[in-house]
């Protein structure tokens, strides 16, 4: 049984392109966190450079040293520590680092010299980042250090929350008056950034220096009303196993655990060897949409950890066909987005939840 998740490094590259051109022609950091998206973090780092990115991002540490290892020698920024992060190997491995405290400044300061850092303020999404209370003793105390020869502070950025242009223009503006405060600490970052996906497209204030670009270098849409086609991007990843078995089954067989599913005729009823364990969202169950043949086909009953059944009539349906449950949908074939709206999530989940079991391929 092949369970595989295809990834166009192409796409991903051309993704970038598009996203670039569509901000501007902003200078771009690709965020390849959470195994790109589940694409695969090296791959998609690698092809994300050749689409033009300058900057790689990641959450942790352990994410940015797994680049270096693979030989990635791009920027890379990690900013999410735990009061435990290894910031001395992060420091070796020319690591900027994200720092959200003084409390997280002096601990990479107390590396030695070399740490490259980027204080991250809060403007309204309430995550990490300093707060506004916390930002002046931050950017004082970052200015001394620099001075000392104890760190570099390489950038500022924060995160849109991205809940209304009203509010998002009011993170710039907070954000423009942390800036401020930089500057008149004594800082002068050479990168700054605010806007991921989303905000890259729709709110031009908020580009500054740099963009982050996120899911949509996977081709997907950060925007509720926007798809993937509009935008011009092309979904990177197509999910796809082999049909295990197919059987022909009376009118009233139960399907999966629960019977939520009953045949209401003779029908045929395909294993298709998915399910929560490799990432397809049980609550899909009865909904998610699954091609094979040209056809697509809906879910019969429970999603089950390693399978799904449907329930496809007289489809022509055989043992070894492709089963592929979402991809590029101008292909014919169902979207990460249809996943989303059948599982009730958005489409980051989707492709980013996908499991180990499933193997990655990857072609141009």
């Amino acid at each position: 049984m092949s369970r595989v998740a295809t990834v166009s490094l192409g796409a991903i590259a051309r993704n970038v392109e598009t996203l670039r051109a569509a901000a501007g022609g902003a200078p771009a950091m690709a965020i390849v966190k959470a195994n790109g998206y589940g694409h695969g973090a090296v791959p998609a780092a690698r092809a994300a450079l050749e689409g033009g990115a300058g900057w790689l991002g990641v959450a942790t540490i352990d994410e940015g040293l797994e680049l270096r290892a693979s030989g990635v020698d791009a920027p890379v920024l990690a900013w999410l520590h735990e009061t435990d992060a290894d910031f001395a190997s992060a420091v070796e491995a020319d690591l900027d680092l994200g720092v959200s405290s003084l409390a997280e400044l002096e601990a990479v300061a107390a590396v030695g010299a070399g740490a490259s850092v980027q204080l991250k303020a809060d403007t309204g999404l309430g995550r990490n980042g300093a707060t506004d209370a916390e930002w002046p003793e931050l950017v004082t105390a970052a200015a001394a250090l620099q001075s000392a020869g104890r760190v570099r502070v390489r950038g500022v950025w924060s995160h849109l929350a991205n809940a209304g242009r009203a509010e998002d223009l009011e993170q710039v503006a907070r954000f423009t008056q942390a800036l401020e405060a930089a500057t008149d600490a004594g800082l002068d970052p050479e990168l700054v950034h605010l806007s991921a996906t989303a905000g890259a497209l729709a709110v031009p204030e908020a580009r500054f220096g740099m963009v982050r670009l996120g899911v949509g270098i996977y081709g997907l849409s950060p925007l509720d009303s926007t798809s993937s086609a509009d935008l011009g991007l092309v979904p990177a990843m197509t999910l796809s196993a082999t049909v295990a078995s197919v059987k022909r089954v009376p009118a009233g067989h139960g399907v999966s655990y629960g019977y939520d599913h009953r045949t209401t005729g003779e029908t045929s009823l395909v294993l298709v060897p998915l399910g929560y364990a490799d990432g397809i969202p049980r609550s899909a169950s009865g909904r998610g949409p699954v091609s094979i043949n040209g056809v697509t086909h809906r879910v019969a009953g429970r999603v089950a950890m390693d399978q799904v059944v449907l329930d496809v009539g007289d489809a022509t349906v055989a043992e070894g066909d492709r089963a592929v449950l979402f991809g590029d949908p101008a292909t014919g074939v169902p979207s990460a987005d249809d996943w989303a709206l059948a599982a009730g999530t958005i489409n980051y989940e989707i492709v980013t939840r996908i499991g180990s079991r499933v193997r990655r391929e990857y072609v141009p």
